[in-house]
């Protein structure tokens, strides 16, 4: 059996728009990637780790323990041995007491994945690739959220293509949410049922790929 580590936000922690509610494992976007994966034959296990309003890299000024890259690296060493890590942040450094851009969240996630690879893991045990996935677009928020956010569907232009740019120097995977999904039209930013279920089967199909070419690479390349 082969361990992903799912880092991300309330997006996959699996908040239910407009409420604090959160969907069932089977409903979030990594436990229907799980179900597939092991539906398929490719045996893992998702660990979440998804906490609400985490950020890339910056703090949260009225949270505690919302700055991703704090602990990170422990993390990984926590859970290893990893197959896989799955980057999903980036929709939280728009929040309205932010005035970052997508390039100020590529370069977040730039030191997310620097953090995973430079981890203090067991000697011998597997440096994990990463898979960094660019959140949906900020559509327009609503709700109770809506001044958290406001004027983060203006900052966040052009995210994905921040976010690919960094993966090709980078060199570890990446995958665009946008061409599955948007987010929620209840409130502009989380994910709707039927949006977990679609980008869980999406990445099912693409976290099967990298699990057996990964595999069949030399150590240390993606």
């Amino acid at each position: 059996m082969q361990h992903i580590l799912v880092y991300a936000d309330s997006l996959s922690w699996g908040i239910v728009p407009t409420t604090r509610q959160r969907l069932p494992f089977d409903q979030r976007w990594p436990g229907v990637m799980e179900n597939l994966l092991n539906q398929s034959g490719t045996s893992v296990r998702v660990i979440e780790d998804c906490l609400n309003g985490r950020r890339t890299v910056w703090d949260d000024p009225f949270k505690p323990g919302r700055n991703g890259l704090v602990g990170l690296a422990q993390r990984i060493e926590i859970h290893s041995p990893l197959a896989l890590v799955v980057l999903l942040l980036g929709t939280n450094d728009f929040q309205s007491m932010h005035a970052y851009n997508a390039w100020h969240s590529a370069q977040g996630i730039a030191a997310l994945v620097s953090a995973i690879r430079s981890a203090p893991i067991e000697p011998g045990m597997p440096v994990p690739p990463v898979l960094v996935v660019a959140p949906p677009l900020i559509g327009s928020p609503k709700g109770p959220i809506a001044p958290k956010f406001e004027g983060g569907e203006r900052r966040c232009v052009g995210l994905a293509d921040a976010y690919h740019r960094v993966c090709q120097e980078l060199g570890c995977h990446f995958f665009d949410s946008n061409t599955v999904i948007t987010s929620s039209k209840v409130d502009g930013v989380h994910l709707d049922v039927e949006q977990h279920f679609a980008l869980g089967t999406a990445l099912s199909q693409a976290v099967a790929s990298l699990l057996h070419t990964d595999m069949l690479q030399p150590p240390g390349t993606q």
